[in-house]
Order: C-alpha cells, then sequence, then structure tokens
C-alpha cells in the first residue's frame, strides 16, 4: 500500500512527500478498520487531529486531516496555512485491505490549535464543489466564512471529578426539574451583545440553583449558521456554537454547572440537515447523507434534508456524535428533537408524496433502528445518561427498553399534557366545566411512557402568545391562573420542564433576537411568581411522594376528578414507603368552603404550600393550614377532610398519619 505524507514547511516554501509502504509507520495517519466502525472512536478519529508521527526517524508533531468523500475525484484541505491554495494540500485517497475507503487523509506537520480550514472538492466528473467545513470538525467560525478551525480536546482540565463518578441512579425515581433555555436570548448585555458561556457560568448558574432547578436543558448549541433557526438547523455536529465562546469556554461552563449541582441536557437534531453549500448537502457531489428521492430526503416543511439512516456511514456519524457530546463535554443527556419526523414515512405528507417500506407500511425501520442503537450505545457507554425523545404521537414503547421491544429513550416529552392541559387553563372559569375531561384525560396515559410535563418553547413562539397571557380573565386572574396552573403541574405525575421567562411571568412572546423581560420583576405580580416557581422547585425535590413514583400508577390515587361543576381536582400522591402529598387545584374564582374529601387513612393533613400565598402576591384567602380527618365517609372512602380552597389556586398538603 503506498500512502503519502504531507510535510509543511513553516514559510511554506517547500513541501515533500515521503511514501511508506509499512501501514504501521503512518498509524496516525491512517486508522485501523475497527477505530473507523466503532462509533466511540469515530469522533477521536476522522476530522483534523492532532497527532505525532514518525518521519525518517524524528518525532514530528501536527495535524492529521481524515473525510469521507468516497464520490470525490480530488479533494484538498485549504486554510490560511497554505495561503488558501488547494494545490498544496493534496490528500490522498485511502486504501483498507486494498479495498477503496472512501476516505481521504492528509498529515500536516506544525499545525497549531485555531488554525482556519476548509475542505476543496472535486466531484467525481472533476467539477470543483463549493467549499465545505469539517462534518467533524470541533470549531468553527461564523458567517460569511463559515470555516473549520483546528481544535485540540485534551487540553481543557475538568474539575468536575465528584459529578462525573457519582453513583448511578435510577432517574425516573429522582425529582427531575429542567429550565429550558436558549442561551442567545436569556440575557442580553446593554448593547444587544450576546452573553459568552463564561459570563453565563457567572450569572446563569447561581440563578437557577437558587431556583431550585435540577438540570438545565439547552436549545441546539451545535453550530448553526442562522441565528434565528435556534439551533434547529445544525451544520456542526460536532462544535459548539462560536457565538458566545471557544469549546474550552463551552467545557467551563458545564463544568462549573456540575460544580454547583446542576445536570445539563443538550437538544440534539438528527431528524435533517440544512441545505447551506458549505455543509453536508452534496457533500463529494452526490446525496452522500440523505435519499437522493425527495420523497424520502427533503422535508417540506423544514427546507431540509434528511438523514438517510439505512446508511453505515450516516448511522455511524450520527451515533459517533451522540457519544462525542457526553465524551468531550461531560453532558448529562440528550434530549432528542422531532423524533416523529424520524419514525414516520409519512410524516407531514400528502398520500403520493412518500414511499412506504418494505411491507406497505409508514414506519422507517431505518431511523428505529438507529434510534435503538444511539440509545444502547449512550446507556452502555454512560449509565447515569439521559435520552429524552420529543415525540409527539402514540408511537408504542418510546420509553421502553430495547430488549423488550422498545425505542430504548429514558424519557419522552408529554405533549398530550402539554396540548390538552393548556387547551383547558385557556377556557374562562366559567366554561371550564364543559371540557373537565379534557384535564382530566392525560392521567389515561400518564404512566404508559416515562413521561416528562413540558411547558418548552414550542408553545410561546409564532403567535401562541406567552404563558401568562394564554390565561383568562383580567391581570389579577390572569396571574393567580397561571400560578394554579403551574402549581398543578408540579403535583401532577411526571417530570417538569419549564421554558425560560416562564418563572417571571414573561407577557410577551418569546423572541429569540431580544432577553427576557427582567424589567418585570420590579412588579410585585412578577415577584411573586419568580418566588413561586422557586418554592415549587424546593418543595417537588424536598417531597418523595412527588417524584420518586412518577413513572408508576402506585404514586398517583385521585380523590376527586369527576367535579366538573366546580372546576375542582384534588389527588393523592404516594412515594415508595407510602408517604403522602394531597393536592387540590381549584380552576374557578370562587373559593370553596369546608369542601369535603373522602380519604382513606386516619390522621393530619399540614400545609406545606398555597399558591394563593400572599407571599406569591395571591390573595392570601383564609383556608385551613391543618386538617384532622373526621370518621365521615365520603367518596366511597371511610374518611373524609373538609378543605377550603383558595380561588384559581392549587393547594399542598402533607398527610401525618395517627400513631399506631
Amino acid at each position: 500500500m503506498n500512502l503519502s505524507v504531507t510535510f509543511h514547511s513553516d514559510n511554506l516554501q517547500q513541501l515533500e512527500r515521503a511514501a511508506y509502504c509499512d501501514l504501521n509507520q503512518i498509524v496516525t495517519l491512517l486508522p485501523c478498520a475497527e477505530l473507523l466502525r466503532d462509533p466511540a472512536a469515530m469522533c477521536n478519529e476522522m476530522g483534523a487531529q492532532f497527532r505525532e508521527v514518525t518521519i525518517n526517524g524524528a518525532l514530528v508533531a501536527g495535524v492529521r486531516f481524515l473525510v469521507y468523500a468516497p464520490h470525490a475525484s480530488s479533494v484538498a484541505v485549504i486554510g490560511d496555512f497554505n495561503g488558501w491554495h488547494a494545490k498544496e494540500c493534496q490528500l490522498t485517497r485511502l486504501q483498507q485491505s486494498n479495498i477503496d475507503s472512501g476516505l481521504w487523509g492528509i498529515f500536516i506537520p506544525n499545525l497549531q490549535a485555531g488554525e482556519r480550514y476548509k475542505y476543496q472538492l472535486s466531484d467525481q466528473y472533476g467539477n470543483q464543489l463549493p467549499d465545505k467545513t469539517d462534518p467533524w470538525g470541533y470549531y468553527a467560525e461564523q458567517y460569511p466564512s463559515f470555516c473549520s478551525l483546528t481544535y485540540q480536546q485534551s487540553c481543557y482540565q475538568w474539575q468536575d471529578e465528584m459529578w462525573q463518578t457519582r453513583p448511578v441512579t435510577a432517574k425516573h425515581q429522582q425529582p427531575l426539574s429542567f429550565y429550558e433555555l436558549h442561551v442567545g436570548s436569556w440575557r442580553r448585555h446593554d448593547n444587544g451583545d450576546f452573553y459568552t458561556y463564561r459570563e453565563l457560568a457567572q450569572t446563569l448558574i447561581p440563578y437557577l440553583t437558587e431556583m431550585g432547578y435540577t438540570h438545565l436543558e439547552l436549545m441546539p448549541v451545535s453550530e448553526h449558521p442562522f441565528h434565528g433557526s435556534w439551533g434547529y438547523q445544525p451544520i456542526g455536529l460536532f462544535a459548539p456554537t462560536s457565538r458566545f465562546g471557544s469549546p474550552d469556554d463551552f467545557k467551563y461552563f458545564i463544568d462549573q454547572c456540575h460544580q454547583a449541582g446542576l445536570g445539563v441536557v443538550l437538544d440534539w437534531v438528527p431528524a435533517h440537515f440544512p441545505a447551506d453549500e458549505h455543509g453536508l448537502a452534496n457533500f463529494d457531489g452526490t446525496a452522500l447523507y440523505n435519499d437522493p428521492d425527495p420523497r424520502r430526503g427533503w422535508h417540506q416543511d423544514w427546507k431540509s434534508y434528511i438523514y438517510d439512516y439505512g446508511r453505515d456511514h450516516v448511522r455511524q456519524f450520527l451515533v459517533s456524535n451522540a457519544l462525542f457530546w457526553f465524551e468531550h463535554f461531560h453532558i448529562d443527556g440528550l434530549r432528542v428533537d422531532a423524533v416523529a419526523s424520524m419514525l414516520y414515512l409519512d410524516y407531514s405528507r400528502n398520500d403520493g408524496e412518500w414511499i412506504p417500506n418494505a411491507d406497505g407500511g409508514n414506519y422507517n425501520y431505518d431511523a428505529i433502528s438507529l434510534l435503538r442503537w444511539i440509545n444502547e450505545e449512550v446507556y452502555s457507554h454512560y449509565p447515569n445518561a439521559m435520552m429524552i425523545a420529543e415525540e409527539s404521537t402514540a408511537f408504542p414503547g418510546v420509553s421502553k427498553p430495547t430488549s423488550l421491544g422498545g425505542l430504548g429513550f429514558g424519557f419522552k416529552w408529554n405533549m398530550g399534557w402539554m396540548h390538552d392541559s393548556l387547551a383547558y387553563i385557556k377556557e374562562e372559569s366559567i366554561y371550564r366545566r364543559y371540557h373537565h375531561n379534557t384535564i382530566t384525560m392525560p392521567l389515561l396515559y400518564a404512566f404508559s411512557e416515562n413521561y416528562i410535563l413540558s411547558l418548552s418553547h414550542d408553545e410561546v413562539v409564532y403567535g401562541k402568545g406567552s404563558l401568562m397571557n394564554k390565561m383568562p380573565g383580567d391581570e389579577w386572574q390572569q396571574t393567580a391562573n397561571l400560578r394554579a396552573y403551574l402549581g398543578y403541574m408540579y403535583g401532577q405525575p411526571g417530570k417538569k420542564l419549564n421554558f425560560m421567562g416562564t418563572e417571571i411571568g414573561q407577557t410577551a412572546e418569546w423572541n429569540h433576537d431580544d432577553q427576557l423581560q427582567w424589567f418585570l420583576l420590579q412588579f410585585a405580580r412578577h415577584q411573586g411568581m419568580k418566588q413561586l416557581v422557586k418554592d415549587l422547585n424546593h418543595m417537588y425535590c424536598a417531597y418523595p411522594a412527588l417524584y420518586q413514583l412518577d413513572c408508576d400508577p402506585a404514586g398517583f390515587e385521585w380523590r376527586i376528578s369527576d367535579a366538573a361543576d366546580d372546576s375542582l381536582l384534588v389527588h393523592e400522591r404516594f412515594d415508595i414507603v407510602e408517604n403522602k402529598v394531597l393536592v387540590a387545584s381549584n380552576f374557578t374564582p370562587v373559593p370553596r368552603e369546608q369542601y369535603r374529601i373522602g380519604v382513606p387513612l386516619e390522621g393530619t393533613y399540614e400545609l406545606i404550600l398555597n399558591t394563593d400565598n400572599s407571599l406569591y402576591c395571591g390573595s392570601d384567602y383564609s383556608l385551613i393550614t391543618t386538617i384532622k380527618t373526621e370518621v365521615k365517609g365520603s367518596h366511597g372512602l371511610p374518611y373524609s377532610i373538609a378543605m377550603v380552597i383558595p380561588p384559581l389556586a392549587t393547594v399542598f398538603y402533607r398527610f401525618i398519619p395517627n400513631p399506631a
């Protein structure tokens, strides 16, 4: 096998070529075949990798470039280091076991971190293609260059060993409260500039820990050319966006999160990729990453390409990328975006616009097997990880293990709960009695998956308004409705996720080009909302009955589910040792006096939180803080309590049984 190694001199006056026949001598140029079949290793082999290679007896440091372009007739790496002249650094087409690998490689000595580069390819007919960023690149510039930059992963020194070595826990039995955030619009400087990753480490992390969140979920940070896509049109899957700093800066941010006890989950987009000419589209002159038939390879709504999940190199690329973020950035989970669009061949298509599978159906078998593989690989390598699906249909077994025929996710967003509960709460209180089934229906399937109750960014964009403005009534009623609704959410089975701004009662629809309405905190009702969300988070984490059996029907019992005329709901939550918290929600502005509720055991109920409290700018309607059970049967149970439930409020009581 003849492979060439290219030397790069400091002044670029001379370039020599040396040929080697012994593969062992150039192992840094061409990894062994096993590494290029192992997704866990590929992210450390493909792209621009810092290597040392022995040449003529001397150890030479530099960068090895490796790119997959099987249909290209030539590939060059261009950059400042060679004056952007393609002829200086032509890559060699590589073979493995005398078989064309589709890989092109070159070793360039003396390159440093931060070198700008792109690939220049010609298609199989010799036509030059638009210059490409590195699909496996670790770092990239913004518009207009979109250049990749060399970056060495091993330079950052992590300080989160205690977090990384914590015991493996069953996440479905833990309190999980996610704060969903768009990095570019949480806060802005007075001149409109973004906060950097390091500035966020100093401001965001203390805020979230004070507020009681357990995890931060970041909308996509993979490099993306269009800020208005919010990150959901990524080009550089292996590069955190440089809008807010370097990869080291992003590592520092995650490191600081972990040292503060805060987990980090990233939104991840394997469903599609944009058509920008510097990206994966038409990479080597062919549809290398997507099906060339637009009925399978083009997303009509998003005007983007759909990955061809049946191709080995695409599957390895995506699996490797998922593992990459855990290995090199110590993340705690991935929230996989738009899973439904991957699962169904007819997603958002009319008859005649899609191609059935081999059985004539609409399941995308390749995507299903890929998602299972991704989840198996992640949980195998990182047992403490969380894999979360944003899946909007009733596809079975999304959070069931692959060994039982499921997709293997740990959790699924409960889109049905979000849709139904918001549809209910948007009704005027006088009409809610006619929509009572809407608010109770989600409990029929609450334990069919491991659910996260999500009030995400999807509900505060595209003319939908803010959560506050979805609430009916005057200003007082709007605020009280939102307080009661959030209380109801925290009392329901399922982990919790709130989009940034919910906690301050944001009144404007989210705008990615501006920061949140922090000025609202000068007003009492917004300061009260912030205090309520803080107290809800801390209460949720303090009482295992509110989280330990989130995914088990043994953790929930209705006490009153059919009081439609009163728009009232009462249920109890349990932990594994049967400690109990009673949750009652009154979705009318009429206080409920001496409302009798049947309970199964004798004891005392003590108030732990009331969303109508004056601390939260509520009416502070007089209620009973300690309620003893009475031997008076109600609702088919032997005992009962007589409660006062304030107007438009949710109240939480812990149960203390009588001594045996």
